[in-house]
């Protein structure tokens, strides 16, 4: 078997080898975009019911609705979509959004009309943030309900579809929050 032959045979081995790689890569993408993968990290954000840390300084007049905390950075290509589809529910009655840096906001929060917060980094600490883009719900109390890392504008819409208060504002419609902290 010459050079060039040999050369052509692991060439092809090669390619389909990433090509295996790929479509596993695509099909992972896929269900994680998709909702297919509903389960969250086990030891990322506040668990339900815990005390909201900060949040008499984050709502200093007491919300009649549940406070939405974004805590986004940057330079994160996420945290840009996550911040615009939040601008599109500020109008959205029922729900009230902080959005949280660590450092310095982002040029894109500026012009929105949300209350974006820059210098949090405590914050980020102390309601367990640790991957951007990350959301957590506080009810009017004060109260978690909801703490979970975003993936997409897609999971930040599923997010604010399940706090939404209902129609009597008897109170959020909630999905209790699975993992957390014991």
């Amino acid at each position: 078997m010459s050079f060039q032959t040999s050369a052509l045979i692991l060439s092809w081995i090669a390619i389909l080898l990433l090509a295996f790689t790929v479509s596993g890569l695509v099909r992972q993408v896929h269900a994680l975009s998709s909702g297919a993968v509903q389960r969250r990290p086990e030891s990322v954000g506040l668990r339900p019911g815990a005390a909201a840390p900060g949040f008499a300084r984050l709502a200093p007049v007491a919300p009649a609705v549940p406070l939405v905390l974004l805590f986004l950075e940057p330079d994160c290509g996420t945290c840009t979509e996550v911040l615009a589809e939040a601008a599109g529910h500020v109008d959205r009655p029922g729900l009230e959004f902080r959005v949280l840096y660590r450092d310095t906001p982002s040029a894109q929060a500026a012009g929105l009309p949300i209350t974006v917060l820059g210098g949090q980094a405590e914050l980020f600490e102390r309601y367990d943030a640790l991957a951007t883009p990350f959301a957590t719900v506080v009810d009017r109390t004060g109260r978690v309900l909801r703490a979970e890392p975003l993936g997409s504008r897609a999971a930040l819409r599923r997010l604010l579809a399940e706090v939404d208060s209902p129609p009597g504002g008897s109170g959020p419609a909630v999905a209790t929050n699975q993992g957390g902290r014991a």
